[in-house]
Order: C-alpha cells, then sequence, then structure tokens
C-alpha cells in the first residue's frame, strides 16, 4: 500500500494488486483495512466493525486509487457521493483483448443486476491485438468494467478470470499474473470542507502493455 493522502477526515491509497480490502472468507489476514488501522486506529468501528472505513471497494486483483473515512462524518458524507454518483468521478485503465471495428469510444449501458450501470470508454492506444483503454465510470456496480468491456464491448479485460478470455490470454508472450485493471483517478467532494479534490495512481508495469 502507498499513501497518498491523509488528513483528519479521510486517508486515500494507491492499493496494491492482489491485496484484498477488507477480512472475507478465505482471506482473514493481509487485508488493506488491517494495515491502515494499524496507522489510522481511530479508524475502527467507523462504518461497521468488519469493514472499517470502507465507503467503496476494488476488487482484489484491482490496483489503484481508494478512499477510506476516518470519522462517521466523512463516512456518511462519503457514502452518500458514491450512491449518488453526482459528485464522484472514477477513472481505470485497462489493457483489453482489442476486438476489429469497435469504436474508439462510446458509452456502455448494459444493466448490472438489473441495475443502471455506465461506463464511457476511449481507445487510448494499441499494440498488436492489445489495447490500452480508458473507462470513466458514471456508476459502481460491482464488476461493472469487467462485463461492460466484455459483454457489451466485446474486449473482455485480459487475465479476467470471469469474463475473460483464458484462451486469447495464454497466447500471450507476457501471461497476465491478474485481471490488468487499475484504478488510475479519483475525484469527490472533501467531507469537510466541500471542495472537489482528485488523486491519481500511475499505473503499475504490468498494466502497460501485458503482448
Amino acid at each position: 500500500m502507498r499513501l497518498l493522502f491523509a488528513d483528519a477526515a479521510l486517508v486515500v491509497v494507491d492499493k496494491p494488486a492482489g491485496q484484498i480490502v477488507h477480512p472475507a472468507p478465505g482471506h482473514e489476514t493481509g487485508a488493506l483495512t488491517d494495515e491502515l488501522l494499524r496507522r489510522y486506529p481511530d479508524m475502527a468501528g467507523v462504518g461497521s466493525a468488519e469493514r472499517p472505513g470502507v465507503v467503496h471497494r476494488l476488487d482484489i486483483d484491482t490496483s489503484g486509487v481508494m478512499v477510506f473515512a476516518r470519522t462517521r462524518a466523512a463516512y456518511l458524507s462519503l457514502r452518500r457521493q458514491f450512491e449518488a454518483h453526482d459528485t464522484v468521478e472514477k477513472t481505470y485503465l485497462a489493457v483489453c483483448h482489442w476486438q476489429r471495428g469497435c469504436a474508439a469510444q462510446g458509452t456502455l449501458t448494459r444493466p448490472i443486476d438489473r441495475q443502471r450501470a455506465v461506463s464511457r470508454y476511449t481507445l487510448l492506444g494499441r499494440q498488436g491485438a492489445l489495447a490500452l483503454v480508458r473507462f470513466d465510470i458514471e456508476t459502481g456496480r460491482t464488476h461493472q468494467i469487467r462485463i461492460h468491456a466484455a459483454k457489451e464491448l466485446g474486449c473482455p479485460i485480459v487475465g479476467d478470470p470471469l469474463y475473460g478470455d483464458a484462451a486469447r490470454d495464454r497466447q500471450l508472450h507476457r501471461r497476465p499474473s491478474r485481471t490488468l485493471l487499475h484504478a488510475v483517478e479519483l475525484a469527490f467532494r472533501h467531507p469537510m470542507t466541500g471542495a472537489l479534490v482528485r488523486f491519481s495512481a500511475p499505473p503499475p508495469d504490468d498494466l502497460v502493455y501485458a503482448g
């Protein structure tokens, strides 16, 4: 974990791939929340005892920017923002198996579990059959980008064990060790000041092309 920012209300970190956000069955130790509680014991009980400070999540394989609340007031403010989707901006980078004929940019709107889901994407570059794609998500459904990339765009994320293309992954010169998805930027209103704050984390080495 790399610390990006901390004040009395919140903590922003760059989560590494392979680390779970909070303890779960099969992952009782090594969670990001355990590491944060050692540094910021005041987070204990903020939100819930099982998920202290957690206002949003990233999959275990996904790296990148996350914010955690240190106070109840900050937790409630951030939760409202993430649920309303109107003041939060979330940007991701992904390496995808690109398909011929796909538009270089567009909006994906396939519902997820009957819920509205909106992802805007932009093709940033290609190397052979691989593409670096930016996703800006308006909503935050479980596996939203992974589902939209595979099921609607038709360009699954490299290394995705659920929605990906294992046969194409095996053909790569350097096989992916995880789902190549990174939360590169996060913006929201600071819960105490109301100012728009923006944080970013550079993509790890494995994200800039896996061919």
